[in-house]
């Protein structure tokens, strides 16, 4: 009995052993790598991902970065719902469309990018390339990337409905805090 308990004590000594040396407790740094300043090395270090914030004082801790809270993002895919889209890729920002013709018009064909450079609602949020493609028949085709006038109206499009979507959802939280908790 008293043999089952050592070795059960031992395995579980050498277990921490292994573990506490496995983590690296230990690293020598060079101190001209960190600022002497704790606030300034606290910044750093949630910067680089090694620490976390019990109370931070960000005023949008609730806001999440999904496509469906990204109001450009969602303005965007709404805008271009009548065409077929090759990829939509929210982590990269991208959306790009298939070719796509009107009325079975065989000789005309559009193709839309769009990438977003932020989620702000600015004017400098989207870079949107429009392709044209003129075909005289299936193998002679001729594709254009300048079309400043459809690139011009989808930017304007997507950027009043985003707008739209952000005053929507801010009066929406407006609501639901005049909502006394008693009917929630």
């Amino acid at each position: 009995m008293n043999l089952g308990r050592l070795i059960v004590k031992i395995s579980f000594l050498i277990t921490i052993v292994f573990h506490l040396s496995s983590c690296g407790i230990y690293r020598p740094t060079d101190a001209r790598e960190f600022p002497p300043e704790p606030k300034k090395r606290v910044q750093k270090n949630l910067d680089e991902g090694r620490g976390f914030k019990l109370f931070d004082s960000n005023k949008n801790s609730g806001t999440f970065d999904f496509a469906t809270s990204n109001e450009l993002w969602r303005a965007s895919l709404d805008t271009l719902d009548f065409m077929p889209l090759i990829s939509a890729d929210y982590g990269g920002g991208i959306l790009i469309t298939d070719w796509y013709n009107e009325n079975n018009n065989y000789e005309d064909y559009i193709k839309i990018s769009v990438r977003f450079l932020t989620n702000e609602i600015r004017s400098d949020a989207l870079n949107v390339k429009v392709y044209t493609k003129k075909c005289v028949n299936v193998n002679e085709c001729i594709i254009n990337e300048d079309n400043p006038e459809i690139k011009n109206k989808l930017v304007s499009t997507i950027l009043t409905k985003a707008s739209k979507y952000k005053q929507d959802q801010k009066a929406q939280r407006r609501k639901i805090k005049k909502t006394p908790r008693w009917l929630v």
